[in-house]
């Protein structure tokens, strides 16, 4: 097992130097180091953490969203997108976090067009599937995704239901289902 990484993971150095005029932030939580970029960058960032030798990280473990609506602490966004990244060679584990702050109200389908982030497709191809969940409950759409459809919920679905201000009974979803009990099945 690698040693717990801290903000003076070499990663951090590799990306600083690589990216000189960029905006960055480092954090790291129980042995787990974080870098915070911004939306714009994130594309880029993580083809240098691929494909740079000093990084490598050649496995995408999973891509996450987050949404900080009703966070007690203030957020630099109201959703995140974490990347779960892995070095094989290293059997280091590395996150990408990015932030995304709505423009639009976020209790409909509306198309935000600040809820898009540049897809990872092209880097890691397993990616296809893990963007388009974080699509589907969440919203945040991936420019240059192969197939970005629904994943779970079909594709009239009126709302991303992840997100915290969808209630948590639905908007009247359940109550067209038909009922299915022991002498109709």
């Amino acid at each position: 097992m690698p040693d717990a990484p801290t903000l003076d993971h070499p990663t951090f150095k590799a990306v600083k130097a690589a990216f000189p005029g960029r905006k960055f932030q480092g954090t790291e939580f129980r042995a787990q180091s974080t870098l915070i970029v911004q939306p714009q960058d994130l594309h880029e960032v993580m083809a240098f953490l691929k494909s740079d030798p000093a990084c490598s990280y050649n496995f995408l473990s999973d891509v996450i969203g987050i949404d900080y609506h009703t966070y007690p602490a203030k957020m630099p966004g109201r959703f995140a997108v974490v990347y779960n990244l892995e070095s094989y060679a290293r059997g280091d584990r590395f996150f990408v976090k990015t932030y995304l702050d709505p423009t639009l109200p976020t209790d409909g389908t509306a198309d935000d067009p600040a809820l898009y982030l540049d897809s990872v497709t092209d880097l890691w191809p397993g990616a296809e599937w893990t963007e388009r969940e974080v699509f589907d409950m969440f919203g945040i759409r991936f420019r240059n995704h192969p197939d970005l459809r629904r994943i779970l919920l079909w594709e009239d679905y009126p709302a991303h239901p992840l997100r915290k201000d969808y209630p948590v009974r639905g908007r009247g979803e359940r109550e067209s289902y038909r009922i299915v009990d022991r002498t109709s099945s």
